[in-house]
């Protein structure tokens, strides 16, 4: 089972382009705790971020749903 970390930390992405300065993008995903998990599994499996780069599972205040953000690094073409 994943269990997502306690803190949303930052990712640098592999792709940015040399010289640029790197901003801050979020993502964030709502859903019921299982999908949003595979979810995060599989942008992993896809190379594109971390599991443990996730924030924890937060309520949103909707039955059976939860959001999970994640803070990258990118630079702009």
């Amino acid at each position: 089972m994943f269990v997502p970390s306690t803190a949303g930390a930052m990712a640098s992405t592999a792709s940015a382009a040399a010289g640029s300065p790197a901003e801050p993008v979020r993502h964030m995903l709502f859903g019921s705790p299982g999908v949003v998990q595979v979810t995060i599994q599989q942008l992993h499996r896809l190379g594109y971020a971390e599991p443990n780069d996730w924030s924890q599972l937060l309520p949103t205040g909707r039955p059976n749903e939860v959001m999970a953000i994640l803070t990258k690094r990118v630079r702009a073409a």
